[in-house]
């Protein structure tokens, strides 16, 4: 598959690697042409890996993963191009955090509202799916590192778009049945409210190498 990335930060290349690794073609793509961490990425990838721009990687991508900080999330998809996006399942794995000068944490947006959703009214012609936003990108791509069954959790209005978003999670190493459908888009105001929770237990613990293992009565 041909795969676009928004994002060149340690998520956007190491899910890069990942993927052409497994045999995908992917474009990295950064906010102006020439970026040197896109570049840098592209040139140790060998054949499979390529850098642009957002509107590159948003046009050469079958899929394409929005892998930017969350809150500069609309502003480069908005870059990338609704009509490069138009049709395309799109992936968003971002959390809107922002940090005080104190090192408080909070979200924008909350409760109300989340990327998800305002990447989805962004791009009515899009099938967009929230997925991975709730590990580290290192379990992103070897859910091994954490032993047991737990779970990752998708969410989007689009069944089709998440059963491929599910696909792709399972050569990355996450079975099906540890995919757990959430619903709507809407879902994802919850999948990123976990965040602070997040930061906590990666406080406690003094590492990201830990996951949520969702336990039923039947």
């Amino acid at each position: 598959m041909r795969i676009g990335i928004i994002g060149t930060g340690t998520v956007g290349q190491t899910l890069g690697s990942k993927l052409v690794a497994l045999g995908h073609d992917v474009t990295l793509g950064s906010r102006s042409k020439g970026n040197a961490a896109a570049t840098d990425w592209a040139e140790r990838s060998g054949p499979g890996g390529r850098a642009g721009t957002f509107a590159e990687a948003a046009e050469f991508g079958e899929l394409v993963i929005v892998a930017t900080g969350g809150t500069v999330a609309p502003a480069a998809v908005e870059l990338a191009g609704a009509e490069n996006l138009a049709g395309k399942v799109v992936l968003d794995l971002s959390n809107p955090l922002v940090f005080s000068p104190t090192g408080e944490l909070t979200l924008d947006p909350v409760n109300t509202d989340s990327v998800g959703e305002q990447l989805q009214r962004a791009l009515p012609g899009s099938r967009v799916v929230k997925a991975l936003n709730t590990v580290t990108v290192t379990v992103m791509v070897d859910p091994d590192r954490v032993p047991g069954e737990h779970q990752l959790f998708v969410a989007g209005e689009d069944a089709e778009a998440k059963a491929q978003v599910t696909a792709l999670l399972g050569e990355f190493g996450w079975p099906a049945e540890r995919v757990l459908d959430l619903g709507g888009i809407d879902a994802a105001r919850g999948m990123e409210m976990l965040m602070p929770f997040w930061i906590r237990l990666m406080r406690h613990y003094g590492h990201a190498d830990f996951n949520y293992s969702i336990r039923t009565a039947n």
